[in-house]
């Protein structure tokens, strides 16, 4: 059975509402890509098992959906999350859909528990970084990022690892590596990381 035009219109605001009201929302729907938009290698990203599977050469998966017209500035992210052993990938706040390359806006929030990157889960990317392991390969655990102002907050399984302040941090010309607002992004890192994100959800602040 088709579903009705009508019933589609009113789920549609009904995010859109829930995203400006406070309340969390669920941005990946556990069937498909519908509201991402991936660059590069768009096979790097699959839907397995109600699950996304990261697994491939190089590209980014944006969320590209009506939830905030994918333009969020104030928020709290949380992530559910697995990596496989040497596995390396990202979640990019602040950013825009970019067709090549790393993606040139926002900021990085690190997803890194054995890669040979240094820089570990939870760290701002290059400007904060975290050089513990706090949760091991092959487990599920949840990365909560909380981007209110200037300051930037990183917890794992509830835990606070990372605080950064852009206002203390950062000085002279901040390019676009920096707090603004955007869209999310999560990262394909090379064809030897595997990662599954299995929810991604949002919740708007003020």
């Amino acid at each position: 059975m088709k579903t009705p035009i009508s019933f589609l219109i009113l789920f549609l605001i009904s995010q859109l509402s829930f995203a400006q009201s406070g309340e969390w929302i669920e941005l990946f729907n556990g069937e498909n890509l519908d509201g991402w938009k991936v660059s590069e290698n768009p096979e790097s990203f699959q839907v397995v098992d109600g699950v996304i599977k990261v697994d491939g050469p190089r590209a980014h998966a944006f969320y590209m959906g009506p939830v905030g017209n994918h333009d969020f500035k104030n928020f709290e992210l949380m992530v559910e999350v697995k990596t496989m052993p040497k596995a390396n990938s990202g979640i990019f706040i602040h950013t825009e859909y970019q067709e090549n390359g790393w993606p040139n806006v926002g900021y990085e929030i690190q997803v890194n528990q054995s890669h040979s990157d240094w820089r570990k889960t939870g760290s701002v990317y290059s400007f904060q970084d975290v050089r513990e392991v706090y949760v091991e390969d092959g487990e599920w655990y949840t990365e909560h990022v909380i981007v209110q102002g200037d300051q930037i907050t990183v917890k794992i399984n509830g835990e606070t690892i990372n605080e950064y302040d852009e206002s203390e941090v950062r000085s002279g010309d901040l390019g676009t590596k920096k707090l603004s607002s955007g869209t999310i992004a999560l990262q394909a890192h090379d064809p030897e990381s595997v990662i599954y994100y299995r929810s991604v959800k949002i919740r708007v602040l003020e």
